[in-house]
C-alpha cells in the first residue's frame, strides 16, 4: 500500500475505530505547519466542535513501512486520537475568537528562515537575519509538540481582523509580560543540571567571577529562543555581559551568549555551532548553523561575519583618514622649513598681482 492509498484508508479506519468505542467525531486530513518540519494529520474533532487533536500521518506510515500491521497501527492512532481528546485542556472558543482577550497570551519564536519557508507563506511574521519571528498564543502546558499552544496563521489574523504590524507591536508588549527571558551564567545552569552535589564532585563549587558563557531562555524553557526578538533583551543582555557578545544558537529552545572579549572568533564559534547542531540537536530543535553578534554601543545586531566587515570598514576609514591628517601635517613642515627670504619674496609678488 503507497502513502496516499495507507492515508485515504486510514482517515476513515480510525473514525470508524473512534465509533466502535461510543465516540461521535469528525475526521479530516490537513497539512499541519510546524517549525523545522510540517506534516500530514488526521485531524479528529468531537462532533460540532472547532477543537481537535492531530494525529501525524506520516509516522504512521512509517511505522507501516517498517512492518507493523496496518491494524496496529489504526488502533495505535485511535488511542493517540481518544487519550488527547480525554485529557485537552477546555478551551473558551468564545475567547479563542476574541483577539482582545486572546493577545495577552502571545508568545515570540525565532525559527530559520530557510528552512521554514513553506510555513512562513502562511503566517505573519518579522525577519531578523536569517531568522524570523512568528507568534503563538500560549494556552497552558509546556508541549513541546503544540498541543498547548496555537500558531498564528494569516487566515487566523484575517478573521481577527488584525494587522502584523499590530500584532508584532501586541505581541512586544505582552510577550516579556507572560514569558520573561532568563538569562544564567553557564556554571549556575551546569549545577541545575548536575545537582549540588555531583556538581562540587565536578568541581563546580562556585561561580566564576568572570563568566564568559551565559544561557538565555525563558522560564519554562520551551521556544525560548525566542527572547531574542524582546525589545530590550539584547541590552539587558549587554548589561549582564558587560558589553558586546556573540549569540549562538543552541536551539529553537535557548541560546548561548559569549563575552566579544577577544577570547573567541568568529569562525571558531561557528565550527563549534556547526558541529552541535549536527551531533547533539534533533532537526526539529535546530536553529540555524549561524554565529550572531551584538554591538552595544551602536545597539546593532547582526550576523557575526557582517559585524566584522563592519569593522573593518571602520578600520580603513581610520587609516585613510589618519593618511590625509599626515600628508597635510607633511605639507605644512616642508613650507615651514623653506627661507623666510624666499617666503617674504613670494609674498610681496603675491601682493604686487594684487594691487594690478
Amino acid at each position: 500500500m503507497n502513502y496516499e492509498e495507507f492515508k485515504d484508508n486510514a482517515i476513515q479506519d480510525i473514525k470508524d475505530t473512534l465509533t466502535d468505542r461510543g465516540l461521535t467525531v469528525e475526521a479530516d486530513i490537513r497539512h499541519v505547519d510546524k517549525l523545522n518540519d510540517g506534516y500530514d494529520a488526521v485531524t479528529i474533532r468531537p462532533e460540532n466542535s472547532s477543537i481537535g487533536v492531530n494525529v501525524n500521518l506520516n509516522q504512521l506510515y512509517e511505522a507501516y513501512s517498517n512492518g507493523h500491521e496496518y491494524d496496529d497501527c489504526i488502533e495505535h492512532a485511535a488511542d493517540l486520537a481518544e487519550n488527547g481528546l480525554k485529557n485537552a485542556p477546555a478551551y473558551d472558543v468564545d475567547k479563542l475568537n476574541d483577539y482582545s482577550q486572546m493577545k495577552d497570551k502571545l508568545s515570540m519564536e525565532v525559527v530559520s528562515s530557510e528552512r521554514n519557508a513553506e510555513m512562513l507563506a502562511n503566517v505573519p511574521h518579522e525577519d531578523m537575519e536569517d531568522m524570523s519571528v512568528v507568534y503563538r498564543f500560549m494556552l497552558g502546558g509546556n508541549d513541546k509538540d503544540g498541543i498547548s499552544s496555537i500558531l498564528i496563521t494569516n487566515e487566523l489574523l484575517d478573521q481577527y481582523g488584525v494587522t502584523p504590524e499590530q500584532l508584532h507591536k501586541d505581541a512586544l508588549e505582552n510577550a516579556p509580560e507572560l514569558r520573561p527571558a532568563v538569562i544564567k551564567g553557564m556554571t549556575e545552569v551546569m549545577v541545575e543540571m548536575m545537582g549540588k552535589d555531583q556538581a562540587e564532585m565536578m568541581g563546580f563549587t562556585s561561580v566564576p567571577k568572570d563568566e564568559p558563557m551565559f544561557v538565555a531562555t525563558t522560564p519554562d524553557k520551551v521556544q525560548g529562543a525566542g527572547v531574542l526578538a524582546y525589545q530590550d533583551f539584547m541590552d539587558q543582555a549587554a548589561e549582564r555581559l558587560g558589553g558586546d557578545f556573540f549569540v549562538l544558537p543552541s536551539s529553537i529552545h535557548e541560546v548561548l551568549l559569549v563575552k566579544d572579549d577577544g577570547n573567541f572568533g568568529r569562525k571558531e564559534l561557528e565550527n563549534m555551532v556547526k558541529e552541535v547542531n549536527a551531533t547533539q540537536v534533533a532537526p526539529e530543535d535546530k536553529l540555524t548553523d549561524s554565529v550572531y553578534h551584538y554591538d552595544s554601543k551602536a545597539h546593532v545586531f547582526e550576523l557575526a561575519e557582517k559585524f566584522e566587515s563592519r569593522e573593518k570598514e571602520v578600520d580603513i576609514d581610520s587609516v585613510d583618514k589618519g593618511s590625509v591628517l599626515a600628508d597635510l601635517k607633511a605639507k605644512k613642515d616642508e613650507i615651514a622649513k623653506k627661507p623666510k627670504k624666499d617666503a617674504i619674496n613670494k609674498g610681496a609678488k603675491s601682493k604686487g598681482d594684487v594691487a594690478l
